[in-house]
């Protein structure tokens, strides 16, 4: 039996629920017109994907409900819809006995943890079945558990004649259970509604368990992912489905909205389960599926942070940014982003020279802008500095203490209140006009504490806070081989703060080689300073290190949310205390 699917890779909006069902029809009536049997969406696309304490509001749940109940009456004749949503428990209802709960019983006053994690089968103008999530994820930058309650009943609908086993996103990263027990109770397609976030090799461990279910499990596997971002996660898509050998038969596109629409040659073995569609129907051909080409590891990062960016500004109600442009390479690679993200006349260019900034440095940064299309404004920064100098004298003087150090000495007072005047000057122009800051650092500098609170961190956005130096040289690279954009002097040229004169970067850091892969094992992979050591490290260097991000986990509490890139971002995944004695 032919089985014609569509997999509905979405940019669903959290809490924009109207939107979200917008979307939903208008992909559900697409999948119609192509002769889909059956159209499937991801995990929460009603809602959103996190809602997080959303699901505390009942007139949330409420909206969520009412739209539940338009996706039925609007959606076209003939085509089974599975849709992400949330349910609620039945007041009635013993949590965890396996039961469906009563649509008719709902209670809109419930709280959290009397909630489900849903995938909704909707067909023929009715809400004709439920599958709630079985495993909730609890780490990283999950935190499912906090509002949800698994069930542990598998659900098997027939559409079209073929047996359909429903799971939800987590519970396909797991040998036995709910794919297990849908195939045990007959289903020889299985779909897996997710809103999977993106990272650095994600792609090879989904694709491991999408090809593994598939291919020991004799069945055809369609998993469909959200795409877009959302605060420190971005969604990529690649959606994709694989065929009982494990061979992948098509796949969804990398970072942008899609729906992919296959036909699949499944079984139709005779099990009791809810019939659904098998409506007589003209169906127009197909071209033949195409697996959609794999990004360089690279251009996928670029693409991960252009959206993460849009989709910040966009959805917040942003149309420009600004950016204080130093002429060195996080700047410039985040001005870049800005500008493949909103357009170059939507990015302004901050320029503030002090008397310790080289004279390329201004050169640089207007180099930049000429080939992004950005326009700029020049405000030096040495009045102010002169000003606080004669306004914190006397004050200085009685504590003994003093901000230069000396004619050819700058203390680290001096240095804060340079970057803190850049922090002033640049939400000063955000404060006039209306756009978003966007901060500059990375995450090897995040790490260490290079960074000046309420100066180079003030900002709204960091798109560049979970990629590691060395990465930021990488992504300036690939971003020129479409044409000039960064210009070679910024990435050639030593990395400097220029806060005082001659000064580089690593007058206090090892080299960023060095210091990347020294955080990667200490922060993305909990390693000792053994371990690490042992990964060809000096031990004392190590031990600097550790201790220096160690001491800055109250900076990056108040830095700017930025898109997770790596395997293990700060901020939620990442929940080390302020305050503690532990020393490694």
């Amino acid at each position: 039996m032919t089985l014609r699917i569509a997999l509905a890779q979405l940019a669903t909006r959290v809490g924009d629920v109207d939107h979200n069902l917008a979307l939903v029809l208008d992909a559900w009536h697409d999948a119609a017109r192509a002769g889909a049997d059956l159209v499937v969406f991801p995990e929460l696309a009603l809602p959103g994907y996190p809602p997080e304490d959303l699901l505390l509001k009942p007139e949330f749940l409420e909206a969520v409900a009412a739209a539940e109940q338009d996706l039925a009456r609007r959606g076209p004749a003939g085509t089974v819809a599975v849709v992400g949503t949330v349910g609620r428990v039945g007041v009635d209802e013993e949590i965890g006995d396996g039961e469906a709960a009563d649509p008719d019983g709902w209670d809109v006053t419930v709280s959290a943890n009397r909630l489900r994690n849903r995938a909704l089968v909707v067909a023929d103008g009715r809400q004709v079945a439920t599958y709630d999530k079985w495993r909730l994820p609890n780490y990283g930058v999950f935190d499912e558990a906090r509002y949800f309650v698994p069930d542990d009943d598998a659900l098997v609908v027939t559409v079209a004649g073929v047996p359909v086993g429903i799971t939800v996103c987590e519970d396909m990263w797991s040998d036995r259970g709910p794919v297990e027990q849908a195939v045990a109770r007959g289903a020889t397609v299985v779909l897996s509604l997710n809103a999977s976030p993106w990272h650095r090799d994600k792609r090879a461990g989904r694709e491991r368990w999408v090809t593994h279910h598939a291919a020991t499990r004799d069945v055809h596997f369609a998993w469909v992912n959200c795409v877009g971002g959302q605060d420190d996660v971005v969604f990529d898509g690649d959606s994709m489905v694989a065929g009982p050998d494990g061979t992948i038969l098509a796949r969804g596109a990398e970072f942008a909205p899609e729906l992919v629409v296959v036909d699949l040659d499944a079984r139709t073995d005779e099990v009791p389960s809810v019939a659904l569609g098998g409506h007589d129907r003209t169906r127009p051909p197909l071209p033949e599926p195409v697996d959609a080409p794999r990004l360089d590891p690279v251009e996928a990062v670029w693409r991960a942070l252009v959206l993460a960016t849009g989709d910040y500004c966009r959805r917040n109600g942003f149309t420009e940014v600004i950016v204080s442009l130093s002429g060195g390479i996080d700047s410039a690679v985040t001005a870049a982003v800005a500008a493949d993200a909103l357009g170059g006349e939507h990015v302004v260019g901050l320029l503030q020279p002090s008397p310790y900034s080289s004279g390329h440095s201004v050169d640089d940064a207007r180099a930049l802008a000429d080939l992004m299309g950005l326009r700029t404004h020049l405000v030096d920064i040495e009045p102010g500095m002169e000003a606080l100098d004669t306004m914190l004298a006397a004050s200085l003087a009685a504590e003994a203490t003093g901000v230069r150090a000396g004619d050819d000495q700058v203390s680290v007072t001096e240095e804060n209140i340079q970057s803190r005047l850049r922090g002033v000057v640049t939400m000063a122009l955000s404060n006039a006009t209306g756009a978003l800051v966007l901060t500059t650092g990375n995450k090897s500098e995040y790490a260490v504490g290079y960074a000046t609170l309420y100066g180079d961190m003030a900002g709204g956005f960091a798109p560049l806070k979970d990629v590691p130096k060395t990465l930021v040289f990488e992504l300036a690279s690939w971003r020129n081989t479409l044409g000039p954009a960064i210009p070679d002097n910024t990435i050639t040229k030593p990395p400097s703060a220029e806060l005082r004169p001659g000064q580089l970067d690593q007058d206090s850091l090892p080299p960023y080689e060095v210091l990347d892969d020294i955080i990667e094992g200490y922060v993305e992979q909990d390693l000792g300073i053994a371990d690490i050591a042992a990964r060809g490290h000096d031990e004392r260097v190590v031990r600097d290190v550790v201790r220096m991000v160690d001491r800055s986990e109250y900076k990056r509490r108040q830095a700017a949310p930025g898109p997770k890139v790596t395997a293990r971002a700060f901020g939620k995944e990442r929940r080390v205390p302020i305050t503690h004695g532990w020393r490694g």
